[in-house]
């Protein structure tokens, strides 16, 4: 008789031995990392949770044996951050910190000291097809399948933490939490393919050597006057005019439960929406479905129509700099690009408005830009805007799906948990194909399901 998982998985069963911490399999650089400014945003204060569902497991003795040897490479997630006060007495900080204002105590590095990652293991009473029919809807329950480390602050949290949980019918579940301050979506990309490579490939070399140095971000010549606030950010939200019934429509969003919603867009939908919204104009797949994801999204909240609405998106500046960046550049190399509008603009009339403003806020990132926001994130009072904005991030872009440890692709790859950011993810096994995942609270998930599924015929309704 098939079981049915229809909220709460089942517990997990930890080895008696939790966890372990892995460190670098021989020595590593002992120093201070310094992280610029685009890594010590407030905004990126968390990790990074993956979750890959595995049908066959890998041994657990080689996880940890090429965890310790990637580490060597990627000591940082090996170390632990620390708030730079605390680190001003040390004479083996890297070049350049002098120049950081000794009174900002908020300021973060990373002491790269080796103490290791953390790594648990456990078992769960489920087979790896029993999750994959409910993959596609995080609940808090998965939360068991990553170990909650007791900690009392974020800079307390070890960069890397892993848990690979072995499920009854021989497959596993592998779940990473990697500090988001250490590195960028691309990043993590890199630094899982390398463990990866290594456990299932007899060496001892990763396919690319990181690149740590946060120099490339460091103020070029600071002026006396911050540059012009960056419409991603603000600096402060008192008396604004964007407010919902005295909160933000980030603080009202997050007050009250929130269910996912899940929609996977085949290549076919997404050239029927690029036809039916915008046939006139040249644009990618990520320009007219982030277009569609933000409309959506306001008409099913239902704001009032002089409300100005914001989009940030993330984009990869890697190649947008002065000089350009190393290859292999392991640390947050993105920036949020901005389109901003009125509800009544937004929701009204097809998506081609819509997709030029997402342009523009493209094509305003450049060098110039890139180094305005640098500088700008000096002042630790400007913050990242969420106060009437819909975040997006692309997942689909880094490869993420395609990790083989030596026994197979996964079955399912995506988040550990939901939230109002919005994810756009790979699929498995259709490389064209994006899913859209996102929190909203329950009385309008229906709502945005309906319009994210508006502009398709009855017969072609996307997949929840």
């Amino acid at each position: 008789m098939q079981r049915s998982w229809d909220d709460e998985l089942p517990d997990c069963c930890y080895e008696e031995k939790q966890p372990s911490l892995i460190k670098p399999s021989s020595p590593t650089p002992n120093h201070k990392l310094y992280l610029s400014n685009l890594d010590d945003q407030k905004f990126l204060r968390f990790s990074i949770k993956y979750l890959y569902l595995f049908q066959k497991s890998v041994p657990i003795h080689l996880l940890k044996l090429s965890l310790s040897k990637v580490l060597v490479d990627y000591y940082p997630l090996a170390g632990r951050l620390r708030p730079l006060l605390l680190l001003k007495s040390s004479s083996n900080i890297e070049d350049g910190l002098s120049d950081v204002d000794n009174d900002d105590n908020n300021k973060l590095q990373v002491d790269c000291n080796g103490e290791g990652a953390v790594f648990a293991e456990a078992y769960m009473d489920m087979t790896a097809q029993e999750f994959l029919e409910i993959s596609n809807k995080p609940n808090k329950s998965w939360r068991k399948l990553l170990f909650r480390v007791d900690i009392r602050t974020f800079v307390d949290t070890p960069p890397l933490v892993v848990q690979v949980t072995k499920l009854s019918c021989g497959g596993m579940i592998l779940c990473t939490a990697i500090n988001h301050c250490l590195c960028d979506g691309i990043g993590t990309s890199q630094f899982l393919h390398a463990w990866a490579h290594l456990t299932s490939k007899s060496t001892d070399n990763v396919p690319i050597i990181p690149f740590h140095s946060r120099h490339v971000f460091k103020l070029r010549s600071p002026t006396s006057h911050l540059p012009s606030i960056h419409p991603a950010f603000v600096k402060n939200v008192t008396n604004n005019p964007n407010i919902v019934d005295g909160l933000s429509l980030n603080q009202y969003l997050q007050s009250q439960p929130l269910v996912p919603a899940s929609l996977t867009y085949t290549a076919s939908n997404i050239l029927h929406l690029k036809s039916k919204f915008v046939p006139s104009l040249k644009c990618t797949t990520f320009e007219v479905l982030a277009s569609h994801t933000w409309r959506s999204w306001v008409k099913s909240l239902d704001l009032a129509p002089s409300l100005e609405v914001k989009l940030l998106f993330s984009m990869n500046i890697r190649n947008k700099v002065i000089p350009e960046i190393p290859k292999g550049y392991y640390a947050n190399g993105f920036v949020l690009a901005c389109a901003k509008t009125k509800v009544k603009d937004l929701v009204n009339g097809n998506l081609y408005p819509v997709v030029k403003l997402i342009q523009e806020a493209k094509s305003n990132i450049n060098d110039d830009s890139i180094s305005g926001i640098v500088e700008l994130l000096e002042d630790k009072n400007i913050k990242t805007d969420l106060t009437r904005s819909l975040v997006i991030s692309q997942w689909s872009r880094f490869e993420l799906e395609n990790l083989d440890f030596g026994e197979g692709m996964p079955l399912h790859m995506g988040p550990l948990t939901s939230d109002i950011y919005c994810l756009f993810l790979p699929v498995i096994g259709d490389s064209k194909a994006i899913r859209v995942l996102v929190s909203l609270p329950k009385s309008v998930v229906g709502r945005f399901e309906y319009y994210m599924n508006n502009f398709l015929d009855s017969n072609n309704v996307v997949a929840h």
